[in-house]
């Protein structure tokens, strides 16, 4: 996006580098990294940055309102309401795809926003062993709002262990040591000291849950949510007997609590209304199928990882959805190609972390990460056998 770094680090470039900083990368923890790391990270320009928060923050102004909870009180699925719920998500996580519009200027269009956690440990990592390997420009930063990796990690371990031990707060997941993005959870050990705790391994005893560590039952008073319920619900019988607990009315705190997974979250695009976030309807509330169908794409509001996703939509896509009152139907997102690459240009996709102290009046955008793609979509499966994609992060211009 600002072509002479891009044709400096090109240049500057070697697989040799390439390899010796995933080998330092993958040592931190052997064996937990399953996704691909991209090449290179992508520069962007002070004025695209703004374009960026200028967004969040107008979507910011609607969640923060104080009728954010009646407007989403449908978002929820009936069958998976968890009690206790607080005031509003610690985290909401922006997606945007890098786009350019009809007068040729780059432009962020929002694809997807969630009220969950994403790698936040973990990208506080990766940009200090890149930049042992890799020129990095003068003037240019990871962190947004003048955060740095260690003002980052303060404000994480003031939001999710806050007043508590350590050893009392949780992060939750099913087979966390299974998960493609395990390697985040042993980077939020060692920067927070706080354990990956299966599902399965919880213990109750009355409104109180407990964990074995080392031998030790130790009481949980936090739980760092980073188990999805779509996920739960594809698990074996006693894996979601065992889930029923989470359902329960527990002396603990959540961080997130899940039922702001669905309050931000595909469900709020209907309504929001900015240059930057493509038009997007209800299903059960379009009263005629667009004649330009290529240019939307059909979602299901409750599927995670793009599972249910049609990018090429038909009208027999749409007729033959039977719950539409669960579905959106989007104006397509149209990636730009503008990160220049060895062989062909690539797509990227970028994710802002914003996070929301519970003594704070408005979320902070502080952190991000990035997928870049020369596939039909974003993701690992549609970019097999490809090089200069996958796994990255965004310097922003300061």
């Amino acid at each position: 996006m600002i072509p002479a770094i891009r044709k400096k680090y090109n240049e500057s470039f070697t697989q040799q580098k390439y390899q010796a900083f995933l080998q330092e990368l993958n040592n931190v923890h052997p064996g937990a990294i399953e996704f691909r790391v991209a090449e290179t990270p992508i520069f962007i320009p002070r004025n695209f940055t703004e374009k960026i928060l200028s967004a969040c923050e107008n979507i910011v102004d609607i969640i923060a309102d104080e009728k954010f909870k009646k407007l989403t009180e449908k978002s929820i699925p009936k069958n998976l309401i968890v009690p206790n719920e607080n005031e509003h998500s610690h985290f909401i996580c922006f997606d945007f795809g890098i786009c350019i519009n009809e007068e040729g200027e780059y432009e962020p269009q929002l694809v997807e926003m969630q009220g969950f956690a994403s790698l936040f440990a973990y990208e506080a990592m990766l940009p200090d062993i890149h930049r042992k390997h890799f020129y990095t420009p003068h003037g240019f930063s990871k962190y947004l709002n003048g955060y740095h990796k260690d003002s980052y990690i303060h404000l994480l371990k003031d939001i999710i262990v806050a007043h508590e031990k350590p050893e009392h707060v949780i992060l939750l997941e099913i087979f966390p040591e299974k998960q493609k993005t395990r390697v985040d959870f042993f980077c939020t050990r060692d920067f927070l000291g706080i354990q990956p705790v299966c599902l399965t391994k919880l213990i109750k005893e009355g409104r109180k849950l407990f964990y074995i560590n080392k031998g030790t039952k130790i009481e949980i008073r936090r739980i760092y949510n980073r188990l999805i319920f779509d996920d739960l619900m594809h698990q074996s019988p006693d894996v979601q007997e065992k889930g029923k607990i989470l359902f329960e009315d527990l002396d603990v705190t959540w961080i997130a609590h899940p039922n702001w997974f669905y309050r931000i979250s595909k469900y709020t695009l209907p309504f929001i209304h900015h240059p930057y976030v493509p038009k997007t309807f209800f299903l059960n509330e379009v009263k005629q199928i667009p004649s330009d169908l290529d240019n939307y794409v059909l979602k299901p509001l409750f599927s995670f990882a793009g599972q249910g996703v049609v990018i090429d939509v038909s009208k027999e896509d749409i007729e033959k959805v039977k719950d539409p009152e669960n579905w959106i139907l989007q104006r397509k997102v149209k990636y730009a190609d503008v990160i220049e690459t060895p062989d062909i240009p690539a797509k990227a996709e970028l994710r802002i972390f914003y996070f929301w102290k519970d003594s704070a009046a408005r979320p902070v955008a502080a952190n991000n990460l990035a997928r870049i793609s020369k596939g039909k979509m974003i993701g690992v499966r549609y970019n097999k056998d490809k090089e200069w994609v996958g796994g990255s992060f965004c310097l922003f211009e300061q």
